[in-house]
């Protein structure tokens, strides 16, 4: 929400779908207190319905006669140990962090083709470089998302369309509020982590989260630039990961972060 209203600021004319139509009252309220509701037009789409997507980009298409910017920012997060996660739950991951994106992304790619020019946007996150324990199954998501991204900047370049991967760190956003989701075997008694799990939601919720307005402006930013980067680390707490990661001895980094999540025992 933040994004579309950031780029709606910055002239564009911003298409914002979302699942659950009841849901855009606060959209629409901060729309009209920035003045921008002209520049933002809401449509109903469930990026996880994958027959409904071509329709509505079509329909965008036919309508406004082109499409520049794709932002790709829906998802959730699934917490709990790999050990304790349900396949079908993995799959539920994976289909609305991954195959969701590569679903829409390809919806607009025929149009941003015609155009010769076009931006897509990766909604990533530090999780897709740097994996940490009790969320297996989102970072996976997020370097599936990774990796076909990269490979699909390679691909689309001499097109003229632009791919970039953003990856913020610990922010307010609903992925990390309403849109977690703690995988059901995380709670059984039998469960040989349930110590763990504890201790690890125990640390995830002393985690400082900072204002997400933060990615908004970068997403506005970029979508700006001529020539984007391929990567763009949003965050001091992702800064950090990413370097530790980068120049530590891998035994070092993985003693460093049980330690520091108290699992180290």
């Amino acid at each position: 929400m933040l994004s579309a209203l950031e780029l709606a600021r910055n002239g564009y004319l911003v298409i914002a779908t979302m699942r659950n139509l009841v849901k855009r009252e606060a959209l629409d309220k901060l729309a009209q207190q920035g003045g921008i509701t002209r520049n933002i037009e809401v449509r109903q789409l469930d990026v996880t319905n994958f027959p409904s997507t071509q329709p509505v980009i079509d329909s965008i298409v036919k309508d406004h006669g082109r499409i520049d910017v794709l932002v790709n920012n829906a998802g959730f997060a699934l917490g709990g140990f790999a050990e304790d996660v349900a396949l079908s739950e993995l799959r539920e991951q994976m289909e609305t962090n991954f195959f969701a994106h590569t679903q829409v992304t390809k919806a607009v790619l025929p149009t941003m083709r015609k155009q010769a020019a076009g931006l897509i946007m990766m909604i990533t996150s530090i999780a897709g470089v740097c994996a940490q324990l009790g969320v297996s199954s989102y970072a996976a998501s997020k370097w599936a998302l990774e990796g076909w991204s990269e490979a699909l900047r390679l691909e689309c370049l001499p097109l003229g369309i632009r791919v970039v991967l953003v990856e913020p760190g610990a922010f307010k956003t609903d992925v990390w509020d309403t849109n977690v989701h703690i995988a059901q075997g995380s709670f059984s008694d039998n469960s040989p982590n349930k110590d763990r799990t504890r201790t690890f939601s125990e640390y995830a919720k002393k985690i400082v989260k900072r204002d997400a307005s933060q990615v908004a402006m970068l997403v506005a930013e970029v979508a700006q630039d001529p020539t984007p980067k391929l990567r763009y680390v949003v965050g001091p707490d992702a800064h950090t990961q990413k370097w530790l990661k980068r120049l530590l001895p891998w035994k070092i980094y993985e003693k460093l972060v049980l330690r520091e999540l108290g699992l180290d025992k």
